[in-house]
């Protein structure tokens, strides 16, 4: 009997990403967060970029990393509370002129004032999913530690690829210089390169466009039509 066919990404989570990582989870049936891999200080993990009128500038969640050189991405504490306050504030503050901030302020409020979680991974998968709803991505998310992970780099992202059922890895270009795809096809999974277009700009405040952001900015921005923006119709 010929498997059904399955589309996979493996990613590290990453605190309100650019729209890129959603663009990604939309091309795939399920998207595995890599909450196994090592936490990596200064990375995309606990932080991610807003435009403001003084430029762009980051917003980064605290985290307790003091001793714990080698602690996973699913293991890493969130480091207080008022990190919170201060975030939705400063969406607030250089969001709020944008055309469609009203339509999901008050659920993004409740997310980070009255949500708690006590490590990154909740805190990143909850962010999310939120925006993969406003997106209306339906992709399964699932965690590598719903899994079992071993072996080299290779062997743990192609383990996953074989319990989660894939017949096709959908890769971002950064894995070109260590990914062994020979193993892959040994096991009968495709390998495909994910490569990031150029997405369309749209009307943006605080002058010159800026594609990197996090996605909130085109949500803000854009509202209903955010989706066009992101997802790319790769058919």
């Amino acid at each position: 009997m010929t498997a059904q066919p399955k589309r996979i990404a493996i990613v590290q989570s990453n605190y309100i990403p650019w729209k890129g990582y959603f663009d990604l989870i939309a091309a795939t049936d399920e998207f595995i967060l890599y909450d196994d891999a090592q936490y990596t200080r200064r990375d995309w993990r606990n932080r991610n970029q807003i435009k403001t009128p003084q430029g762009v500038q980051w917003l980064t969640v605290p985290v307790k990393v003091k001793g714990r050189y080698h602690q996973s991405i699913r293991d890493t504490e969130i480091d207080g509370t008022e990190w919170a306050a201060q975030h939705w504030t400063r969406l607030r503050q250089n969001y709020a002129r944008a055309p469609h901030f009203a339509r999901y302020a008050d659920e993004l409020e409740a997310l980070y004032l009255h949500a708690r979680h006590d490590t990154l991974s909740a805190l990143n998968r909850a962010l999310l999913s939120w925006i993969n709803r406003q997106l209306g991505i339906a992709t399964r998310i699932s965690s590598s530690s719903d899994y079992t992970v071993e072996g080299d780099r290779t062997d743990k992202l192609l383990n996953l690829c074989l319990q989660a059922g894939a017949t096709e890895y959908l890769s971002g270009p950064a894995a070109r210089d260590y990914l062994d795809e020979s193993r892959f096809a040994a096991a009968q999974v495709a390998v495909r390169w994910f490569d990031y277009p150029a997405y369309p700009p749209y009307a943006q405040l605080w002058g010159e466009f800026v594609h990197g952001v996090t996605v909130l900015d085109v949500l803000f921005h854009c509202g209903p039509d955010a989706r066009r923006h992101v997802v790319t119709d790769r058919t």
